[in-house]
């Protein structure tokens, strides 16, 4: 399995191939109920809701190539805010913008503080494995937010 494949590909497609297979044998109303779950099964994940997925990223002494954002102290989740053009997460490929830190090396890092999470991808050797979900929206909410806090700083 490739390190930035979602943990139930095969069986997901699998069973997409199962369900595809019963469809085309159905009558038109058991198609049409099943375009719509379809529909809104893809607007959620557009949205969003999606899978999480484990990403592994070798540890050097350049980094891992990202920075994160959030943490229990923003009442936020801690998300990956920037990849690093040219450096371990970009030439990997794995990890977006976007990206939700679930867990790293197995420890969950959902509800902690910045830090925390922060410190476990410091201390990790070797390779560091990420599980993480791809929730661009909230990212962008959170920007959103970070930016007014900063802008009424400001005066």
């Amino acid at each position: 399995m490739a390190a930035h494949e979602p943990l139930t590909l095969a069986r997901d497609v699998n069973r997409a191939i199962e369900l595809i297979e019963k469809l085309r044998s159905s009558n038109p109303e058991v198609r049409a109920q099943a375009t719509a779950k379809a529909t809104i099964a893809a607007f959620a994940a557009s949205e969003g809701h999606a899978h999480p997925r484990v990403v592994e990223l070798p540890k050097n002494e350049e980094g891992l190539g990202f920075n994160v954002m959030g943490g229990r102290e923003q009442n936020s989740p801690i998300y990956i805010s920037r990849i690093i053009p040219g450096g371990v997460a970009d030439r990997n490929g794995g990890l977006k913008r976007g990206d939700q830190l679930l867990s790293v090396n197995g420890v969950s890092v959902e509800g902690e503080n910045h830090e925390k999470a922060v410190d476990l991808l410091k201390a990790a050797e070797g390779s560091v494995r990420l599980v993480v979900k791809y929730t661009p929206k909230l990212l962008e909410e959170m920007e959103a937010k970070f930016d007014r806090q900063r802008g009424s700083r400001r005066r």
